[in-house]
């Protein structure tokens, strides 16, 4: 699991903003910090709860936030639209960047066997990873406040 001071790893998934694209990790840094907001399911209720909380009360102008997930592109369309997200979601139906951040939770529900550990991280400019947030347990929201402040230290 990458740590504070670490090289951020690369993963691509699917983009979802609207259209449904690949993703690159690499491909957005180097501008402003990036958020990776890892949540385990979408139409979830404490992963729609963060992810509204991101929507309404944290700041995104200096930063590109991400939320990522196992889900499938379209479900994620679906669930961005349905609760009118700003920022796009990324899906990794594949596991790469759930792997590449060791953020895997198991969960044997459903047909699924594993999904995202709900888990931030923030990367700076230069793909270093400045912050880490990892939840004791699923219902567990990150501390909004202390990811604000990451934000803006890693855009100073």
């Amino acid at each position: 699991m990458p740590d504070v001071g670490d090289d951020a790893p690369d993963f691509t998934g699917s983009l979802v903003d609207g259209d449904i694209a690949p993703f690159e990790l690499s491909d957005h840094l180097g501008e402003e910090p990036v958020v990776l907001a890892f949540f385990p399911a979408a139409f979830s209720n404490t992963c729609t709860d963060e992810m509204e909380a991101l929507r309404d009360g944290f700041d995104r102008d200096d930063c590109a936030l991400f939320g990522v997930s196992t889900d499938l592109p379209h479900a994620l369309g679906a669930y961005r639209t349905q609760y009118d997200l700003p920022f796009a979601l990324v899906g990794d139906p594949d596991h790469r960047a759930i792997e590449a951040y060791d953020v895997i939770e198991e969960f044997e529900h459903y047909g699924v066997e594993t999904v995202a550990q709900r888990a931030v991280f923030v990367i700076d400019a230069d793909g270093t990873v400045t912050y880490r947030w990892l939840a004791d347990n699923a219902g567990q929201e990150p501390d909004y406040d202390a990811l604000a402040e990451a934000v803006a230290d890693a855009a100073a």
